[in-house]
């Protein structure tokens, strides 16, 4: 395992405890193990047991969508960490539809939850912990495919667009006590369930998945998982102190914004 330390050659996360939602593959997998690696103690949660949870992380099953799950990961966390320093919120995703109309309303309302809502849940029930210590750090995992609001992913994309929002808000009122709250926005990142949903997307258009390079990013490959991981090992280190209400987009230059 790779030691991340900072220039005095100590781990620079030692003695944080972070919580990650949605650790158990993927971007949320290499999150977890960028933490570890740095330091923190971290208890990830998915809604089903895995093997593929990085070694060292505690894990817990928990439903983040709902109120009563946001509700047994936060006494989770209490109980397995004693408390939360760093919280990052990766769980999320949708599957796509054939226009914005047939997207059916429950699915609207899964996506909100999963997307949206289960931030906004679980930050109310970890922020007081963290207005007590006068210190913590918050990340909200959004998509760059928010300005596109491409029609198929509407449910998905404007439940992150609440989610930018609602984590800008939030950096404001929360600075004061010390606490840092900042979104992280992933391009095309190359995992299972990400290939899955863009495979489905593609049969709905009726063309293949991938056709040629010309949709590759700017920067020629598409992301890995710890392009995003570094980011949020940024964020949550003391390294990113005087930021807070940021949006970093790691995309390789996919998603230009003005």
């Amino acid at each position: 395992m790779t030691t991340i330390e900072n220039g005095s050659g100590i781990r620079e996360l030692a003695g944080k405890r972070a919580l990650v939602t949605g650790g158990s593959r993927g971007i949320g997998a290499a999150v977890v193990r960028r933490l570890l690696e740095a330091g923190a103690e971290v208890l990830t949660t998915a809604r089903s047991a895995s093997d593929t949870v990085p070694e060292g992380a505690a894990f817990v099953t928990a439903d983040v969508r709902t109120r009563d799950g946001a509700q047994a990961l936060a006494a989770a966390a209490r109980e397995v960490l004693g408390g939360v320093d760093v919280l990052v919120h990766n769980a999320g995703g949708a599957r796509p539809h054939e226009s914005a109309v047939a997207i059916p309303e429950e699915e609207w309302q899964d996506a909100l939850d999963l997307n949206y809502l289960a931030s906004v849940r679980l930050d109310a029930l970890l922020v007081p912990g963290m207005r007590e210590r006068r210190s913590g750090v918050i990340v909200h995992v959004s998509s760059a495919a928010v300005p596109t609001s491409a029609p198929p992913f509407l449910h998905y994309t404007a439940a992150k667009a609440a989610l930018e929002n609602y984590s800008r808000g939030l950096s404001q009122e929360l600075a004061p006590a010390g606490i840092r709250v900042n979104t992280v926005t992933p391009g095309r990142v190359a995992t299972p369930g990400g290939e899955a949903t863009r495979e489905q997307w593609a049969r709905l258009n009726g063309a293949p998945a991938r056709t040629n390079a010309d949709d590759t990013p700017p920067l020629g490959r598409d992301g890995r998982p710890d392009d995003l991981a570094h980011a949020v090992l940024f964020l949550v280190s003391d390294r990113a102190s005087w930021l807070t209400g940021s949006n970093l987009v790691v995309d390789g230059g996919e998603f230009p914004r003005g």
